[in-house]
């Protein structure tokens, strides 16, 4: 049977039999089209395209979406169809939030849209959009307990989330655009009207102490300013944390700039954003100061994710995001998953019953750690430490925190380049800087863990499962059967005393007779 053009191009980057699911957000400021794989726990998307259309712009003074503003969107949905089409991607949901829903013309917009995507577009309500924005930090992060705020260009959807709850919620008329249009672009009127919206919900009270996750284009721009003003190691958004009194201090520097064009790097945003970050940095820092919440989490998953999240069977929700997405990396990039998840119990008694055993999440780290360690095997040899330490630095993970994601990182650069104390690497040494004393212990222990099984078992399953390692007092003691006796040599028993040395224990390899 001959495959058609569209399939084979889809098919190059489907890693499993599953059905690629794209979303299209039609927002007060952008419109966007996200294509993901498919809907799994590790969601990854393979297309993503914005455009800063803002529909929202006039909706609060004239009660209608600006012609400009619809042609632009309309002319982008109609590329979002055709970019469907090639990627073969049946499967289209499509929504529309708060400049839509406000909107006197937003029906006849909806009709034009539909025909311009060829799918139905549901029109979100408040509630339902705020829920979205709630499922979204559930598929991003792990057990999320705080107050999630989604700032869109038309609204602020803010909802009250523990692990297996949604609380509180509410949608407050905060967005960029529309502050800009009922204040008529003055930022010194825009305090009062925070206020008086926030003042309505006595529950934000609720998140004191607890973590406020911000989602949302503009918040995303603070974020950035945020990395460069403390000249941040890792400029990856997602789970990127800072204390409220930082957020703050940041807010307030926006607050008082006489213009946008002096904003500390405002550079670094793309022009099309500039005009709402005064505004976004005002809500937040109001915010922050009714609720008092202990830090700010960024997150880039929000209602698109969110979406997905709704569409997953309960078995798929429960999944941990961080495992599900090194399981699909490894199955893609690794030489055997099978031998990735031999190394996670392989290693298990390396950290059992001293002074290393572990925590829970420390273990799941661990786990992350050795599924990840082979991604890099198809790098020259020079450089497998180096690249893999970009590439897990920077890649889509959910569920970790940035000291986490650079704990991964560190460990999978030992694996390669070894436990050596004086590594040059600038990027790793960055990365050093922000990880801990014992997470940088455990880091390289990993690592050579990981060096060591991969000389003994060449990278293949079924061999490491046979020779197992233990602690017999002072010793560190490698077993192998007689079926493999003869991969015992120089190199193995260098690298076994390397972990040795780590684990303050005497090397010992054991072959059976």
């Amino acid at each position: 049977m001959t495959t058609s053009p569209e399939q084979a191009f889809a098919d190059d980057w489907r890693s499993a039999d599953i059905e690629p699911l794209g979303v299209i957000d039609i927002g007060s400021n952008s419109v966007r089209l996200v294509v993901y794989e498919g809907a799994s726990r590790a969601a990854t998307p393979v297309f993503n395209e914005k455009i800063l259309c803002g529909l929202g712009r006039s909706v609060a003074t004239t009660g209608r979406l600006g012609r400009d503003s619809v042609d632009r969107a309309l002319a982008a949905l109609a590329r979002f169809h055709a970019i469907t089409s090639v990627l073969n991607v049946k499967n289209v949901r499509a929504i529309a939030t708060a400049a839509v829903r406000e909107a006197a013309d937003g029906a006849e917009f909806i009709r034009a849209a539909e025909r311009a995507t060829g799918v139905k577009i549901e029109i979100l309500s408040g509630e339902k959009e705020a829920q979205l924005a709630a499922f979204g930090i559930r598929m991003g992060f792990v057990d999320p307990d705080g107050v999630a705020g989604d700032l869109g260009g038309g609204s602020l959807e803010l909802i009250d989330i523990t692990k297996d709850a949604l609380n509180g919620a509410a949608t407050l008329p905060l967005g960029g655009l529309r502050l800009i249009d009922t204040t008529g672009d003055k930022l010194e009127r825009a305090g009062a009207v925070i206020d008086e919206a926030l003042l309505r919900l006595p529950w934000l009270q609720n998140g004191k102490g607890r973590t406020f996750y911000a989602v949302g284009g503009t918040w995303r721009a603070l974020a950035k300013l945020l990395m460069e003003q403390s000249s941040y190691p890792l400029r990856v958004m997602h789970g990127y944390a800072v204390p409220t009194v930082q957020a703050i201090s940041c807010c307030e520097t926006i607050r008082r700039a006489k213009k946008v064009s002096d904003i500390p790097f405002i550079g670094e945003i793309s022009k099309a954003r500039r005009e709402v970050v005064p505004y976004g940095a005002l809500v937040m820092e109001k915010l922050l100061r009714h609720m008092a919440p202990s830090q700010v989490v960024f997150s880039v998953f929000g209602i698109r994710e969110g979406l997905l999240f709704s569409l997953l069977p309960e078995h798929e929700r429960s999944k941990d995001p961080l495992l599900s997405f090194c399981e699909d990396y490894a199955l893609l990039r690794s030489r055997s998953l099978e031998h990735a998840r031999e190394l996670c119990k392989w290693t298990d008694v390396i950290f059992t019953g001293n002074s290393l055993a572990e925590t829970p999440e420390e273990r799941r780290l661990r786990y992350a750690a050795c599924l990840l360690s082979d991604i890099g095997w198809r790098t020259h040899p020079d450089y497998r430490g180096e690249q893999s330490l970009n590439v897990i630095a920077h890649s889509g993970l959910a569920g970790i925190d940035h000291p986490g994601r650079m704990f991964l990182a560190l460990s999978v650069y030992f694996r390669h380049n070894g436990p050596v104390e004086d590594d040059g690497e600038h990027l790793s040494q960055n990365l050093k800087s922000a990880v801990d004393k014992r997470s940088q212990k455990r880091a390289r222990i990993i690592g050579t863990a990981v060096r060591t099984a991969h000389m003994l078992s060449i990278g293949r399953p079924g061999v490491i499962d046979e020779c197992p390692l233990s602690y017999e007092g002072d010793l560190l003691v490698l077993r192998l059967p007689k079926t493999y006796a003869a991969l015992d040599g120089e190199r193995l028993r260098r690298r076994l005393d390397s972990l040795a040395s780590l684990l303050g224990r005497t090397p010992k390899v054991k072959v059976e007779q």
